[in-house]
């Protein structure tokens, strides 16, 4: 009898995580014998829970908010991208038994810009709202396509400037508050703040979005967010939410684990048609 190889996302909440849904799409797509489950995690709970996940033969998992920061701890072995991240969303089980923790956001951020939807960053003046863990995730791989700049901008100050101070050696990065925008312009603004979970919208002046400018949440939802909609109102050339970097995330972690690597434009359409039902 073939085992089936055992995988699951951490997170608390996790109710309403897609990730089984879109993991069980590529398994299907591609051909791979693989379980992969859902399961709501404390902080507090998440050492055990892992080590008890992994002593019971399974093979990987993704972790979410609040347990990216914990996963990174975990692992014994990082890639440099997680190292840079300090935070990984993927564990993976190495062949002599080592764990490896990986941050696959960043990369899956870039491939839904430049690959799905066509967006250049090379040379491109960026715009990251918030410093916190979310966007330190995606600063390398979007330092990697050399836009001509990248401001983090912070409710808190100092969080801001010491984000940008760490990755100072990779690109042109600054760190300043929210009333430092002013006559400022971008071509590309990233929401990396929580503000979209609870429908609200980080203080943003008018005017600050380049012509041709485009908007894109990290957060997404059935409905559109309120920083897409604040997007669109800035006629905006478009105006996206995460759904694609979380399809595209997934797709790296799904290729870490199985060496496989899924097409993610045929899941991003069903899922879109779907929330669109």
């Amino acid at each position: 009898m073939i085992k089936t190889d055992r995988y699951a996302v951490f997170g608390h909440p996790i109710k309403h995580s897609k990730s089984p849904r879109i993991h069980q799409l590529f398994a299907e797509q591609t051909g791979q014998s693989l379980e992969y489950t859902a399961q709501d995690v404390p902080a507090e709970q998440f050492n055990t829970a892992v080590q008890s996940f992994f002593a019971a033969g399974g093979k990987g998992l993704n972790c979410t908010v609040p347990l990216k920061g914990l996963a990174w701890a975990f692992a014994d072995r990082k890639t440099e991208r997680a190292q840079l991240s300090q935070a990984v969303n993927t564990l993976a089980v190495q062949a002599d038994g080592a764990i490896l923790g990986d941050n696959t956001d960043g990369q899956g951020l870039v491939t839904d810009l430049t690959i799905n939807h066509a967006i250049t960053l090379t040379g491109r003046r960026i715009l990251i709202l918030g410093a916190g863990g979310a966007s330190r995730g995606i600063m390398g791989p979007l330092l990697e396509q050399v836009p001509r700049a990248i401001v983090i901008a912070n409710r808190t100050v100092d969080k801001a400037i010491d984000l940008a101070q760490a990755f100072q050696n990779k690109g042109a990065v600054s760190g300043c508050g929210f009333d430092d925008l002013q006559n400022r312009q971008f071509d590309l603004i990233l929401n990396a703040t929580s503000a979209s979970l609870s429908d609200q919208l980080p203080p943003l002046p008018d005017a600050i979005l380049a012509e041709n400018g485009v908007c894109y949440d990290l957060a997404y939802g059935n409905e559109p967010t309120a920083f897409v909609r604040w997007g669109l109102r800035q006629n905006a050339a478009k105006s996206l939410d995460g759904l694609g970097m979380l399809v595209e995330q997934a797709a790296e972690a799904f290729f870490i684990w199985r060496g496989v690597r899924p097409e993610t434009r045929p899941v991003i359409e069903l899922l879109n048609s779907e929330r669109r039902a």
